[in-house]
């Protein structure tokens, strides 16, 4: 399967997302993010700027999925409350998946999937869930 490869990066430093134009190591391990501000373009440096990459899927809406994204995964728990989980990829499962609650248990991302935020944007999702 052939899919689209990109970046997004949160940036630390001003709190805003962007999208991804171009990744650079320099000789001293340094990276360099350039990324579109909707003017000249900016540049992240290290830890400032948060990749995220494209999952090539796409959520029940037709939203672009990211790792890192927080997802409604389209079930409820016995409160009757969405399930949320954020998406991270696994060398072990060969792909995308959901922590499912921190008990364990992955899930491959399904066509039921909604984004509903993203990990650094929306913590309190995931403070919430706990």
């Amino acid at each position: 399967m052939k899919r689209e490869i990109k970046f997004r990066a949160y940036s630390s430093h001003n709190h805003k997302m962007y999208p991804v134009s171009n990744i650079e190591w320099d000789i001293d391990g340094h990276i360099w993010v350039t990324a579109d501000d909707g003017k000249n373009g900016i540049e992240l440096i290290d830890e400032e700027a948060n990749l995220m990459q494209y999952t090539g899927l796409l959520d029940k809406n037709g939203r672009e999925i990211y790792e890192g994204d927080v997802l409604d995964i389209g079930l409820r728990n016995q409160d009757g409350k969405p399930v949320i989980a954020p998406v991270s990829y696994e060398t072990y499962a060969a792909g995308y998946v959901l922590d499912n609650g921190g008990n364990g248990i992955w899930q491959r991302l399904t066509k039921d999937c909604e984004v509903i935020g993203n990990i650094f944007e929306d913590k309190q999702l995931l403070e919430r869930k706990q």
